[in-house]
Formats: structure tokens, C-alpha cells, sequence
């Protein structure tokens, strides 16, 4: 095999080298000249969620090189897995600084949004979560960088109070929270939305996250002759707690919030699932705007359900403001953001002051046969 000497004062030899560098350097990877981010927990329990998020993601940037980028500059992604652990997300998050990265989207759990918007906020870093519901990320909103392309929770929360009010104003209904920072407020702004529509609970209780059987708590459940149970927890466990009261005969119906909207729940769940009822976001996949996108992503394997299509808006969004608003940096992306009605897949979106989409909320769902079928609309 030849090989130059690059060493070599003579010119035939220099000449090879040269050419051989700069063959090596034109067969190279190509180097992304801006990198975005889409963090959420890709392990775990929630895994199903954060890969959502990266579906969409990684779909939008796609669609955004296909058609030259951003001024020519292609985009690639990062991923980081924050397990919905909240010194995850923020190691995640120093990353995402330390490497440049123009855009965060993501997070799942709102203690790791939470956590990780501080260095956000600090980096004047521009974070959109597509999925986070709690009040306080916008309430306590760590800077203007910070967005939600999500319902909050005090939509949730009233939708779900007043379906159980309506739809069950004569049975007996218990409400249960596991403690967490996402179940307790969940049930417990559920409760009072279902009290402000003429219904009072007959039965209040808690439980333990993560135990491995729910057969007391079933028990209690059964021998208070509970009709209906609205579940604030993880998917996993209501899973249990729901094929606890089937092992005994109850035919209670079981709701829960968002977290219920996930193949780990109806995976745990088996054929106990059919029937579950359930808050979640607008099912965007019926949006005119979104049909387009959601074909192709389902002609590559990906259903655009969840997650996907607010987090494929969110680098719209992004891509928007830095083709129009001549800045690239995060504060003024989010001034552009801010101030503007921007098409996207889920329609035009405006933000309020504190960062809030302007979109619609929460409707009430059913679990059946592996669909989620709509009981009510937002």
C-alpha cells in the first residue's frame, strides 16, 4: 500500500499527503452547526413518555434539515436521560450549557423541570417542556427563557372534578394520592373541583408509592363499598391497585390523571385496563395542522401520540423565532416566542405572561382494547 511521507521536503510526496488529508477530512462526519436538546426520562418507569418527547423532536429536526436548516446550518440532536431524577436533570442540564446546545425540549417530571429550569433560566438557555403540568413550573417561572407547551394542572384537575361530579353524582367515590409532588395536588385539586360541582367524596386515603402488592388498600376499598376510585399517582401502581379490587369482585370504576395515558399502564394492566378513565391533552393527532406530520411519522413506525406532537412544536417554534427574530441567543428567541402567534402543528400558538401556551386543555378518556377513546371533549 503507498503512503506518503508527509515529512518529506519533495513535492510529490507533499503533495499525496495533501491529498490524502483532505480526502480523509471530505469523507468525514458532517459537524452540526447547531445542537438542540431533547431530555426526559428514557429509563425508568416513565421511559415511554421521554421517548415520546425524542420521537417528536428528532422528527422536527428531519423535516428542518431536509429543507436546509436554519440559514443553511443543519441542526442535530442531543439526548439525555433524566431519569425523573432532579440531580439527573440538572447534571443534563450543565451539559446541555457546557456543549452550546441552542434549545432544551423536554423534561417530563416537574421536579427534574423544576430542577433543571434553574440553570436554564441562569444560562438564559431556551427550554420548552412539552409535557410538564404542575402550577408552579410557570407559577415560581425561574426566567423568561422558560416555556410550557402544556396544560396545567389546574386544567386537568377541574375537568377531571366535574366529569366525576356529573357522571357519578349518585355513587360513592373515594380519592386516593400516593404523596408524590405529582399525585397529591393532582387528587387533591380534583377533589375540590369535584366538591365545587355538588359532590363530596365518601372515602379519602393514601397509599405508598412502589409497593409491590395493594391488597389492604383494596381491601378498604371494597368493604366501604366504593363505586368509583380517582387514583393521583404512578401508572405502575394503579395498575395494582386496580387489579387488586378486580381479584375481589370490585367492578369500581378506576380514574386517574395524564400519567394513566402510557403503555406502561395498560402493559401492567393487562385486560383489567379496559374501562380506565383518564385526564389528558387534546388529541392532537385530530388537529388539520397536524396530519401531515402525523402520517410521516407513522409511515416510520412512530405513532404520534402523547408527547410526540407538542414536542415536534416546540422546535418549531424555536426554528421560527431564529429564522425571524434576528437573535440566536436564548433571551432574545424567547422575546420573539413571547410576542408572536406562531403556525404550528398544533395550530397557531401564543404564550401568556408567565409562559403558559394559550391551548386548549384537558378532556376525559377511556382505555379500550389498547385505544384511548374520548368520553368528553376539551
Amino acid at each position: 500500500m503507498f503512503r506518503a511521507n508527509c515529512l518529506s521536503d519533495r513535492l510529490p510526496a507533499r503533495l499525496a499527503c495533501s491529498l490524502v488529508l483532505f480526502a480523509v477530512v471530505a469523507a468525514g462526519p458532517a459537524i452540526a452547526d447547531i445542537r438542540i436538546l431533547a431530555v426526559g426520562p428514557m429509563t425508568g418507569p416513565y421511559q415511554a413518555l421521554g421517548k415520546q418527547i425524542r420521537s417528536g423532536v428528532e422528527t422536527a429536526v428531519d423535516a428542518l434539515n431536509a429543507r436546509g436548516g436554519i440559514h443553511g446550518e443543519r441542526i442535530s440532536v442531543d439526548i439525555e436521560d433524566d431519569a425523573c431524577k432532579a440531580d439527573a436533570a440538572v447534571a443534563a442540564a450543565n451539559r446541555a450549557v457546557g456543549r452550546g446546545d441552542a434549545l432544551v425540549v423536554g423534561h417530563v417530571c416537574a421536579e427534574t423541570a423544576i430542577a433543571a429550569g434553574a440553570v436554564y433560566a441562569a444560562n438564559k438557555l431556551l427550554a420548552i417542556t412539552p409535557a410538564v403540568t404542575a402550577n408552579r413550573y410557570t407559577d415560581e417561572r425561574g426566567g423568561p427563557t422558560l416555556f410550557r407547551l402544556a396544560a396545567r394542572d389546574d386544567a386537568q384537575a377541574p375537568a377531571a372534578g366535574t366529569f366525576l361530579a356529573e357522571r357519578f353524582g349518585g355513587k360513592r367515590i373515594a380519592v386516593l394520592n400516593d404523596g408524590s409532588p405529582y399525585g397529591k395536588p393532582l387528587a387533591e385539586a380534583t377533589r375540590l373541583a369535584m366538591n365545587a360541582a355538588g359532590k363530596r367524596e365518601a372515602r379519602l386515603d393514601t397509599f405508598d408509592p412502589g409497593a409491590k402488592e395493594y391488597n389492604a388498600l383494596a381491601d378498604r376499598l371494597v368493604a366501604d363499598a366504593i363505586d368509583v376510585v380517582f387514583i393521583g399517582g404512578d401508572p405502575g401502581d394503579i395498575a395494582l391497585i386496580l387489579k387488586a379490587l378486580r381479584a375481589r369482585g370490585s367492578q369500581a370504576a378506576v380514574m386517574g390523571g395524564d400519567s394513566l395515558a402510557t403503555s406502561e399502564f395498560t402493559g401492567a394492566a393487562g385486560d383489567a385496563a379496559n374501562g380506565t378513565l383518564l385526564t389528558f391533552f387534546t388529541d392532537w393527532r385530530q388537529a388539520p395542522s397536524a396530519q401531515d406530520v402525523s402520517a410521516a411519522l407513522r409511515t416510520a413506525g412512530v405513532e404520534p401520540q402523547g408527547y410526540v406532537l407538542p414536542a415536534y412544536a416546540a422546535v418549531q417554534l424555536w426554528a421560527e423565532a431564529r429564522r425571524t427574530g434576528g437573535s440566536a441567543d436564548g433571551e432574545g428567541l424567547a422575546a420573539t416566542i413571547a410576542g408572536a402567534t406562531t403556525p404550528t402543528v398544533l395550530g397557531a400558538i401564543a404564550f401568556d405572561g408567565k409562559g403558559d401556551a394559550q391551548i386548549p386543555g384537558f378532556a376525559v378518556y377511556r382505555w379500550q382494547d389498547g385505544l384511548l377513546v374520548s368520553e368528553t371533549t376539551p
